[in-house]
C-alpha cells in the first residue's frame, strides 16, 4: 500500500522558519521524483517544489518560493524534506506531499505564518 505521511506544520511567526518532512512506505522511493505543493483556503493547489529522482540533482520552485524554499532528499530514509525559510503570511496553506511517478498524495500538513 502506497503512503506518504507529512509532518512539522504548525504556527509561526512572519521571518521564521519550518521544515516539514515527508515518509514515504509502499514505493521504490529512489527512483520517484517526488514534490511539494499546497493549497490555500479558495485557492487551487499549486506547485511548491519538485525533486527529480535518484540523488536530486535537479529542482524546481514556484516562482513565490524561490531562494526562500529548499526541497531535498535522503533516499535512505524514504523522506522528502522542504525547508522553508523567512515565511510570509501568504505562505500559510495546506502543505502536500506527491509522489509523482506513483501519483500519490499525502494527507496534508497546515502551515499557518501569522503574528
Amino acid at each position: 500500500q502506497v503512503q506518504l505521511v507529512e509532518s512539522g506544520g504548525g504556527l509561526v511567526q512572519p521571518g521564521g522558519s519550518l521544515r516539514l518532512s515527508c515518509a514515504a512506505s509502499g514505493i521504490i522511493f529512489d527512483i520517484s521524483a517526488m514534490g511539494w505543493y499546497r493549497q490555500a483556503p479558495g485557492k487551487q493547489r499549486e506547485l511548491v517544489a519538485q525533486i527529480t529522482g535518484g540523488s536530486g540533482r535537479s529542482t524546481n520552485y514556484g516562482d513565490s518560493v524561490k531562494g526562500r524554499f529548499t526541497i531535498s532528499r535522503d533516499n535512505a530514509k524514504n523522506t522528502v524534506y522542504l525547508q522553508m525559510n523567512n515565511l510570509k503570511p501568504e505562505d500559510t496553506a495546506v502543505y502536500y506531499c506527491k509522489s509523482i511517478l506513483y501519483d500519490t498524495w499525502g494527507q496534508g500538513t497546515q502551515v499557518t505564518v501569522s503574528s
